[in-house]
């Protein structure tokens, strides 16, 4: 994939970009191998797919982001390689957070903290500006498990198909 034709992406440093996503996809197929982390076929895709929201919403004054339900890093890792924020990743399951600890390291990240837990079981010492999750769970129930981590700021920025608008109408008396 040929990120410098991304207008999006122009202030960013793509040459970084790009070798930590080498990194990744090296790393991904190694642990692929054995512990069977993740399904996706089309890698390129799924990362275009991670970092394409930077064309619609400013990053730039969140400190905190959160992700939930990590798995192989899709979307946040991408998100981490570009932005200088702190990213706080809760994968319970070992596999995949041992992935996501190899991948702190190869890539040279000190801006990524995983959580080996669910995120409900966190006891928190931050407010997340930002909370991003991709298709683990309905609206409703992932706004609960994040209420030790939101406060009336925090911008949810989920990667759902169409079943969300149903489950936004389903959350609209939500408090």
């Amino acid at each position: 994939m040929i990120f410098k034709d991304y207008d999006f992406l122009q202030n960013y440093d793509l040459k970084n970009f790009e070798e930590k996503v080498k990194i990744y996809k090296e790393l991904l197929s190694k642990f692929n191998r054995i512990h069977n982390l993740t399904h996706l076929k089309n890698i390129d895709e799924n990362i275009f797919d991670s970092i394409k929201i930077l064309d619609f919403y400013d990053f730039s004054k969140a400190k905190n982001i959160a992700d939930i339900g990590s798995g192989a890093g899709f979307p946040v890792v991408f998100l981490a390689f570009l932005l200088q924020s702190n990213f706080h990743l809760f994968e319970p399951n070992p596999k995949k957070a041992a992935f996501l600890r190899t991948l702190k390291i190869e890539c040279e990240l000190p801006n990524l903290h995983i959580y080996k837990e669910k995120v409900q079981e966190y006891k928190n010492t931050f407010k997340a500006d930002i909370i991003t999750s991709r298709a683990l769970m309905d609206v409703k129930p992932l706004l609960e498990i994040c209420k030790n981590l939101k406060d009336e700021n925090t911008v949810f920025i989920l990667w759902k198909g169409s079943e969300i608008y149903q489950e936004l109408e389903n959350i609209k008396d939500y408090e």
